[in-house]
């Protein structure tokens, strides 16, 4: 037994520096036969080259101080685990701007950028959108400077004789990558499908057609704009509060881009008992779609994120110069076969 102890050794080793090797895709033969150095973790993910940038969007599930035993009398934050693990997902992946939901409150916003700097990622510039007490907070982190910040914490709708707020706000901001290039990101988390007495699906969709408004009002503004609407919209892409966003009377105003992981699943969010859903979006105007890398823009996938989050990050790539409509991508070869029900 004793003569197999370092081969053990050495493949436990081997598991632990490249544990995304496990549970996403198959190695090839040319993988397998590579020395281990010629394949460090900080390279499973394409990263933007020279010219380009990179967005991510991330549902942190909860990285915040809730209760996660059932008493409401003690807090915890997010498991050193989890916590370690979405950290991990983020600097492998190294976006110029990441976008996250369900952030905490200030101290915990404080953390999470201490972890990151810690990991070798510093962000210059930020964009924090706390609502009141509430713990789902949403957020941006970028590498560029932020040069308009117009996000949205007063925006209502009525249900009957009650008037709501959008409970999460639209995070609205302007970036400028370079002096010849600037985008719109606009962030949002939409309401759940938790029970609601007043209607959870109403209330979707409600919030949804307010954030149709903004896109609207950012394309009348101008017709080209680079605009980027990310986040978790806990809906499918046939729903009716996908449709308030994506399109008005019939037409086209934004580009699903359909992100999908290396064995070409495009699910985003996992529940008990094998359910799969798509909830988390990026979608780009006709303006920004031309700048589109779509071979570097993906769904994440890392065994060690099922713990840590019921969503998969998505990352986007982009070039950083204006393109001509021409360059635009094919998002046909993104969208799956009609699978008739034949049942």
């Amino acid at each position: 037994m004793k003569k197999y102890l370092p081969l053990l050794a050495a493949v436990l080793l081997g598991l632990a520096v490249c544990p995304w090797l496990v549970g996403c895709s198959q190695p090839s033969a040319t993988d397998e036969a590579a020395p281990a150095e010629q394949a460090p973790a900080a390279s499973a993910f394409p990263r933007a080259a020279e010219g380009e940038f990179s967005v991510m969007t991330f549902n942190l599930n909860q990285y915040a101080l809730v209760s996660r035993d059932g008493d409401p009398d003690t807090l915890e934050p997010k498991p050193r685990e989890e916590a370690a693990a979405i950290i991990e997902a983020i600097r492998q992946a190294a976006p110029d701007v990441l976008a996250v939901q369900e952030m905490g409150d200030p101290a915990a916003w404080a953390e999470f950028k201490y972890s990151l700097r810690n990991a070798g990622l510093d962000y210059g510039h930020e964009e924090y959108l706390r609502r009141g007490k509430h713990e789902l907070n949403i957020a941006v982190l970028s590498r560029f400077p932020i040069v308009e910040k117009n996000s949205h914490t007063d925006d209502t709708y009525t249900i009957g004789p009650a008037q709501f707020p959008v409970l999460r706000g639209f995070i609205d901001i302007v970036i400028e990558v370079n002096p010849g290039y600037r985008f719109q990101l606009i962030v949002a988390h939409l309401k759940s499908k938790v029970f609601h007495s007043f209607g959870q699906a109403e209330m979707r969709r409600n919030e949804a057609r307010l954030l149709g408004n903004h896109v609207r009002a950012a394309l009348k503004a101008n017709a080209s704009v680079n605009l980027l609407v990310v986040g978790d919209f806990n809906d499918e892409p046939a729903s009716a509060p996908l449709r308030e966003i994506k399109t008005y009377k019939r037409q086209a105003l934004l580009h699903d881009l359909r992100p999908t992981a290396p064995g070409g699943e495009a699910w985003t969010r996992r529940l008990g008992e094998d359910i799969y859903h798509r909830v988390d979006y990026m979608l780009v105007s006709d303006g920004m779609l031309p700048e589109v890398v779509l071979d570097k823009t993906y769904v994440m996938c890392m065994p060690e994120l099922l713990r840590a989050s019921d969503h998969r990050p998505l990352v986007m790539t982009f070039v950083a110069r204006e393109m001509s409509p021409e360059a635009a991508p094919d998002l046909s070869t993104r969208t799956p076969p009609e699978i008739l029900d034949n049942d």
